[in-house]
């Protein structure tokens, strides 16, 4: 059965989508810690970041700089953190969260913002991409 994640990248799931291609795709969080709190998965549907193969690992990591680097470049923060935990949903992603403070980072608070306030943010950022 498809993960949640699959279905967002098939278009069965509604997201507000960053960015993609051939491999990877990134996508707001619905649930964020902070504005702009992005995850970039692999196409791949894998449970597992250290089951990826090497090849799909770095390509994750390398399509994660990208985006976070426009993240970092749309919202204003001191920096961006990347976080892989991967206990919510059994698909790899990595969380780029924009950050001013250590409680940012720790998935103790959220914020709500409205479907207008996602799609700023989403375009915000997609304008960033280099």
């Amino acid at each position: 059965m498809a993960t949640l994640f699959t279905k967002i990248i098939q278009g069965e799931i509604p997201c507000y989508k960053i960015a993609e291609d051939e491999q990877f795709f990134a996508f707001l969080d619905i649930n964020p810690n902070a504005t702009g709190h992005t995850l970039c998965i692999p196409k791949k549907e894998v449970d597992r970041l250290l089951d990826l193969d090497e090849h799909t690992y770095t390509g994750l990591m390398a399509f994660s700089r990208k985006i976070g680097a426009a993240l970092e470049a749309a919202i204003p923060c001191k920096r961006v953190g990347m976080s892989v935990i991967g206990l919510e949903v059994p698909h790899v992603h990595v969380h780029l969260i924009p950050l001013n403070e250590m409680k940012d980072a720790t998935f103790q608070q959220k914020k709500t913002f409205s479907q207008e306030e996602f799609e700023t943010i989403a375009e915000k950022i997609r304008t960033k991409i280099v």
